[in-house]
């Protein structure tokens, strides 16, 4: 029994998608006569849409606010204490209480928890190297870094960039400048942009992007952003050469946020991340769970744990563990793989594993690359579309799928996503009744044409 006449306290740390998913289901199976809910966010801002910041910035999204699902006074209306611009600075496990600090104040007071919720995200890659933390450098995680960088970008006079990374972010963030007029350099270390796809499919992006008149660097890594007189950034150096630079965007990726939970002793995975059981329990510990950009996850494809930060993951992981919290029972059972992008008018997709996640884990496997169209050829508007499938040798089974392609494209991983959910054989594929007319498909979907091909070539294995 607590101290709080019969009441649990549950403790959130992170008010975005995770946290706040969790402490809304936990409040909705339990009032707050039941349990108390108290979080905590260091920023300005709560239940936000991070994915939606390229298209803020880019323009595409005319207010801040429409990236805001639920805003700090909706969740206080709900009886869930959410505590703005307020920072925890130490979990205390064997106490069960959380230390944390007003951000504007510097005061600092401790909370108990009967439950416990981590939900503390991901953030930016900063490399180690002269001139990261000058003014005019930012990373793009959170509403607060968009927010930054609009600022910076309303207060230079020059209209040159370099993104630094060519993932999502940086793809994304790229466009977004140049659609805001900027003459865009990207600064790669891989062969191609997008390394969540395999190097011939990175291509085709490589392409695009050349086409809207961003200047890729590939097989370049940064070594120095370096600063004028005023110490703001004025360049970006590798190597062998030096590009100019009035803002610098770093998109090389994210790191789970997990110093809070690393010293408090709590289990991390290979890549940094928080282990949890099914039910998104912390393992080893039975009154705190984890969820989002903070968690590792288990990819049903390959079987081992992976880091993928993704707001997909993060409201489910949020749901399962209120739910849990909340007194219900569910799971979450693991991931795909599955991401879609664009670059201008061409759509990025990939599901499952690429070549090298299939050689790393020990698979032995086939692949086939297929052109197809979006539509029925003769139907107006059809537009190429590139699939490339992979499928285990012998068993057939689906591995991974990646598309590039115009209109249309991008959603068809969809398919690709629930077969191998269900560990489909690429055999089985060539049989989905799916939705066909002209100006939708031909009749062979892009998909189907792909499970055709790499059954035939399984079958010669």
């Amino acid at each position: 029994m607590n101290m709080r006449g019969g009441r649990e306290r549950l403790v959130v740390i992170g008010g975005d998608a995770a946290g706040m998913s969790a402490a809304s289901q936990a409040r909705r199976l339990r009032g707050p006569d039941e349990l108390e809910i108290v979080a905590f966010e260091r920023g300005h801002f709560s239940s936000y849409s991070a994915c939606g910041i390229p298209y803020w910035v880019g323009g595409d999204v005319t207010e801040r606010d429409q990236l805001i699902a639920r805003s700090p006074a909706e969740h206080r209306a709900r009886d869930i204490d959410l505590r703005m611009r307020t920072e925890v600075t130490e979990i205390d496990v064997a106490g069960k209480r959380v230390r944390a600090r007003a951000v504007d104040s510097g005061a600092e007071s401790w909370t108990s928890y009967d439950k416990l919720v981590i939900g503390t995200g991901a953030r930016p890659i900063r490399p180690d190297m002269p001139g990261a933390d000058a003014p005019g450098v930012h990373g793009v995680q959170t509403l607060d870094d968009g927010q930054a960088l609009l600022d910076t970008l309303a207060g230079t006079r020059g209209r040159r960039a370099v993104v630094v990374g060519a993932g999502y972010i940086g793809v994304e963030m790229a466009e977004a400048l140049i659609n805001r007029g900027y003459e865009v350099t990207v600064v790669n270390r891989g062969s191609e942009p997008m390394s969540t796809l395999d190097p011939d499919m990175g291509r085709l992006v490589h392409k695009a992007m050349e086409g809207l008149g961003i200047t890729m660097v590939n097989d370049t890594e940064v070594t120095e952003v370096r600063t004028g007189a005023d110490g703001r950034v004025r360049a970006v150096a590798t190597e062998d050469a030096e590009y100019p630079a009035d803002v610098v965007i770093l998109g090389i990726g994210v790191r789970p946020e997990t110093r809070l939970a690393k010293a408090a002793g709590l289990p991390l995975g290979a890549h940094g991340g928080l282990l949890t059981d099914l039910a998104m329990r912390v393992r080893g510990h039975g009154d705190i769970w984890a969820g989002g950009d903070c968690v590792e996850v288990l990819n049903l494809v390959s079987g081992q744990e992976q880091y993928i930060p993704l707001g997909t993951h993060a409201n489910k992981h949020g749901q399962v563990i209120g739910t849990n919290v909340g007194g219900g029972y569910a799971t979450f059972p693991g991931v795909v793989g599955t991401a879609v992008s664009k670059v201008c008018d061409l759509e990025i997709a990939r599901t499952g594993l690429r070549e090298k996640d299939a050689l790393r884990v020990g698979l032995r496997f086939e692949t086939v690359t297929i052109e197809s169209t979006s539509r029925a050829g003769y139907y107006p508007g059809a537009s190429p579309m590139t699939v490339k499938m992979l499928a285990e040798r012998r068993t057939g089974r689906l591995l991974g799928v990646q598309i590039v392609g115009r209109e249309g494209a991008g959603k068809r991983v969809d398919i690709a996503a629930v077969a191998l959910t269900a560990d489909m054989t690429v055999e089985q594929m060539t049989a989905l009744d799916l939705g066909y007319a002209p100006p939708f498909s031909p009749v062979w979907d892009p998909v189907l044409v792909a499970a055709r091909k790499a059954a035939t070539k399984v079958r010669a294995s």
